[in-house]
């Protein structure tokens, strides 16, 4: 077992595998190879073509150096010193990164085996120490992730300390196969994808578009019940908008090209927020009227490459459940720490309990007065410790125009997922010209905060298949009961215990086949149907159904009246 971090761990089998690599094809060119969240990738340049065979001799390889405890040796060089030996050996792509070391900084190199790579470390102490690796997937990248650029050949592989880590790690990676939304999507009949629509633009089916109209729905609800209006706004805009908030300036590769309607170019929106700046600025605002709370479910349209689409987690139109609130100084605080209270409400209802809050603060450059930044660092900084959570500091990795929150959720397998955003704008005020008449007749600016609760429903949507592995909880199922009659002779009691169900709210299916029971018992187990009422002579005769629960198995004979009972219990409650 080793005691070196896992980012080290990680990054010295990066090297191990490019020593492997070195010695199966001699004539390759390297790259980089740093530690990821979850393993480890380095990038070659070489005349072979990888196949997952290459991927085994490759690991077996690296494991023969881990067997042997190869060294790792840090060697100094002069500039000059190691452009003379990276022109020697042909790493063109070394002598680039070389090239974006600042003047005055040390060059380090580690000799791994016969390989030596220019990087500054930190590694184990020999290759012992690195405890299990296992290479995972080949695929192509861009050098420096520039499309220009030549497309390099890219390794992607994964290590822990311990064996059995890995064997847990691995065990972790088959379980999120058989969850993958995309699988699930249309094994349940919820999304599609269409070429002929394109690419990143989705197709929602009946029951996904039930299930997300059950979720618009409660998002809806919790809202107004926490002082939040709703706001609609258009979906294309004029470009002199765009140029005020500086999406021209700084996100033009992100939208997408515009269409001249009489003689002015519009474009589709790519955020909210100028709109909802745009309402505000309607009329004169008080201070009495703030704060301000204003959501939207806002459609945008994003170009993302095609590359990086992945299923709902990467779209190219997605709806944002986006939300702004507008306040005085003396006001943020307060609302910052309910808008944390309110996200943490709306994860719960959905079954995520392990939530975590990671803090951005400064950057170098940045916009609006020391003082504002210092207040608001504050405000999330007592927001988070009011909410019991531990946070992480990501010391000036907010944007340039203020500091943010953003969670973190554990799902069902323990991945970790990005979702609320909590985030300052010093920015858009100030191009805005926003302002609000304080209690001295003054103008002055407000303070204006972003928050996107979901992300997007699009992505939410595929983190809920994946957590819920389709088995989506009562409330959400668009199926909620199946009832199976044994025979035909129990089709007109079926009808009945239908009709009753409906009329108190439930969404009930018969499934009126000619086929066996067992049949229509395997088939509503793959739909995920969370209630079957089974029924033959015997349940008609009591006035009762034999009832099974895909959480709790077989539950006996109860009437209609006890069943509804059971299930609107478990809708109210949000029982996942």
């Amino acid at each position: 077992m080793s005691n070196f971090p896992i980012e080290t761990i990680r990054h010295s089998a990066a090297h191990i595998m490019a020593a492997a690599v070195k010695k199966l094809f001699p004539d390759t060119r390297f790259d980089i190879g740093p530690s990821t969240d979850d393993g480890f990738y380095y990038d070659f340049d070489m005349e072979h073509t990888l196949t997952p065979q290459d991927l085994k001799k490759i690991e077996k390889a690296m494991k023969k150096m881990i067997g042997q405890k190869i060294e790792f040796e840090e060697f100094e060089l002069t500039r000059e010193e190691a452009e003379h030996m990276l022109k020697g050996d042909n790493q063109t792509y070394k002598l680039e990164r070389l090239a974006d070391i600042p003047e005055g900084d040390r060059i380090t190199f580690y000799r791994c085996g016969d390989f030596s790579d220019l990087c500054r470390g930190p590694h184990v102490d020999h290759a012992g120490q690195v405890g299990a690796v296992k290479l995972m997937s080949i695929a192509g990248s861009y050098f420096k992730g520039h499309e220009q650029n030549p497309m390099l050949q890219r390794i992607y592989g994964t290590a822990f300390a311990s064996k059995d880590e890995l064997k847990k790690h691995l065990e972790r990676i088959e379980e999120a196969k058989k969850r993958d939304h995309r699988k699930l999507g249309k094994e349940l009949d919820l999304f599609s994808f269409s070429d002929n629509v394109g690419q990143g633009l989705v197709l929602w089916h009946p029951k996904g578009a039930f299930i997300r109209n059950q979720f618009e729905n409660f998002w809806r609800d919790e809202h107004y019940k926490n002082g939040y209006d709703q706001l609609y706004t258009p979906h294309i805009g004029r470009s002199d908008l765009w140029k005020t908030s500086g999406h021209l300036d700084f996100y033009a590769d992100a939208m997408y090209a515009p269409m001249e309607i009489d003689n002015t170019d519009y474009y589709t929106k790519p955020m909210n927020c100028p709109f909802h700046i745009e309402i505000y600025k309607s009329k004169l605002r008080s201070y009495r009227e703030l704060p301000l709370r204003w959501a939207e479910l806002g459609t945008v349209y994003r170009y993302e490459k095609s590359g990086a689409l992945h299923g709902l987690l990467r779209v190219r139109g997605f709806t944002q459940d986006d939300a702004h609130i507008i306040c005085t100084p003396e006001q943020v605080e307060d609302e910052i720490a309910e808008v944390l209270r309110f996200s943490l409400s709306i994860w719960k209802a959905f079954g995520f309990t392990e939530i975590k809050p990671y803090l951005a603060t400064r950057p170098e450059k940045a916009v609006g007065e020391p003082e504002r930044w210092e207040k608001a660092l504050t405000s999330l900084e007592k927001a988070v410790e009011k909410a019991g959570l531990n946070c992480e500091v990501d010391d000036g990795g907010g944007a340039f125009y203020g500091p943010k929150i953003d969670l973190k959720v554990k799902d069902a397998i323990g991945r970790e997922w990005q979702t609320t955003t909590i985030q300052f704008d010093f920015n858009l005020p100030e191009r805005f010209d926003m302002t609000y008449i304080g209690d001295d007749g003054q103008r002055h600016r407000p303070f204006m905060v972003h928050r996107a609760l979901f992300g997007s429903l699009e992505r939410f949507f595929g983190i809920l298949v994946e957590h819920y592995a389709g088995a989506f909880p009562l409330w959400l199922a668009p199926v909620q009961a199946k009832i199976l009659p044994i025979t035909d002779n129990q089709h007109e009691y079926a009808r009945k215990v239908r009709d009753e169900l409906r009329a108190k709210g439930l969404r009930v299916d018969i499934d009126n086949r000619s086929a066996s029971i067992g049949a229509k018992i395997k088939d509503a187990r793959h739909d995920r149907t969370p209630y079957m009422l089974i029924m033959g002579e015997r349940e008609v005769k009591a006035g009762q159904v034999a009832v099974r629960n895909r959480r709790e198995g077989q539950l006996g004979e109860m009437s209609i009246a006890e069943v509804a009972e059971k299930m609107q219990y478990e809708v109210d409650n949000k029982i996942s």
